[in-house]
């Protein structure tokens, strides 16, 4: 079983248990160890995954946190714990104070929910009050599952994670600000974008008035900018391949000719799911999709006879299909999109054949 399908069935779990854990020491041993377990790490190996690593700080002797991964005898990852009900934002200062006193280079402070990831990028042996990476349990961003491998035992790339994580930063801030520009966007980014297009003065009333115009505006360009992707998407896939070869005696096949139209942005995430489940065993830029009226099918080469599954989705009811050796579909009907995971083995049987 590929991480993310561990990882998605450890957040069910979790979701289920967490309101009957009620303290810290639950937490640790409900929620943090079995994470730690499932990225590989041996738990009960206090020479790997030690408890209680002592991080004496300053004067004060005994000073311990809670645990440490250790590798060659030296900790290179601290973590401190916190009950599931906390916020972390009140314990940043504990981990700080430790992760100066170890030659760790990364520390991740966590109520077993929350996953805070920092590292002292602005300071040598400083940490940053600031995480670079910061992972949810209960809400898990599939893009950023890359970087959390790098924490894995079995992958645990200490060099690459932090040469990442300056990357990592300064996207989350990137991110943050062009969301409170789509959101509400400050007086000093309309006042810019007025000095670029209005001839008059930048009042505080002049800039009220803008305000919702630039909004809409930019809204407005990340809708055309997504629809112009996808249709780009599209023709450069219709493209591809036309060499395939075309025979086959079976008319379900003969079916899939793009009918031009654009994904909808269900099928967009639809499509990314699928290539998730498939990108351990197949290189993701082999796999792509045709859209059809009624329906989308995710094919491997651009090619029609490498049918992996097809989407379905209307407003009346959602389901895809996967073929079986004969080529025959077989229907599985979802509720939401995440239902698809349910069916991976499906099609990844599906993509196997063509490999």
């Amino acid at each position: 079983m590929d991480l993310i399908d561990e990882l998605r069935q450890f957040s069910i779990r979790v979701a289920k248990i967490k309101d009957v854990i009620a303290t810290e020491e639950a937490t640790k041993n409900s929620l943090v160890l079995p994470f730690f377990q499932l990225l590989g790490y041996d738990i009960f190996n206090p020479v790997e995954f030690v408890p209680e690593y002592t991080a004496d700080v300053g004067t004060k002797k005994g000073e311990k946190v809670d645990y440490a991964i250790v590798i060659d005898g030296n900790p290179v990852i601290l973590i401190e714990v916190k009950y599931h009900g906390e916020q972390l934002d009140n314990h940043t200062s504990q981990l700080f104070r430790y992760f100066g006193t170890t030659p760790a280079k990364f520390g991740i402070l966590t109520n077993g929910i929350n996953y805070r990831f920092y590292t002292d990028l602005n300071e040598p042996n400083k940490m940053d009050l600031e995480p670079f990476l910061v992972f949810d349990v209960l809400n898990i961003n599939e893009a950023i599952l890359p970087e959390l491998k790098r924490f894995a035992k079995k992958t645990l790339d200490i060099e690459g994670a932090f040469n990442a994580a300056s990357e990592l930063k300064y996207m989350g801030k990137i991110k943050d600000l062009l969301n409170m520009i789509r959101t509400d966007p400050s007086d000093n980014f309309v006042r810019y974008i007025m000095s670029e297009i209005y001839n008059g003065r930048a009042t505080q009333k002049a800039i009220e008035e803008f305000k919702p115009i630039i909004k809409r505006g930019f809204n407005q360009y990340i809708s055309d900018a997504i629809s112009e992707t996808l249709k780009s998407a599209i023709k450069g896939q219709s493209d591809v391949n036309k060499e395939v070869t075309e025979s086959t005696s079976n008319k379900d096949e003969q079916q899939d000719d793009d009918d031009g139209l654009p994904m909808t942005l269900e099928e967009f995430e639809a499509f990314a799911i699928v290539k998730s489940i498939l990108r351990d065993i197949i290189d993701v830029d082999r796999i792509t999709y045709r859209h059809m009226t009624g329906y989308m099918a995710i094919l491997i080469d651009n090619s029609r006879i490498k049918r992996v599954c097809r989407f379905w989705f209307t407003k009346e009811q959602k389901f895809i299909t996967t073929p079986d050796e004969s080529k025959t579909p077989i229907r599985h009907d979802i509720t939401k999109l995440n239902d698809i995971y349910k069916y991976s083995d499906f099609i990844r049987e599906a993509c196997s054949r063509y490999l």
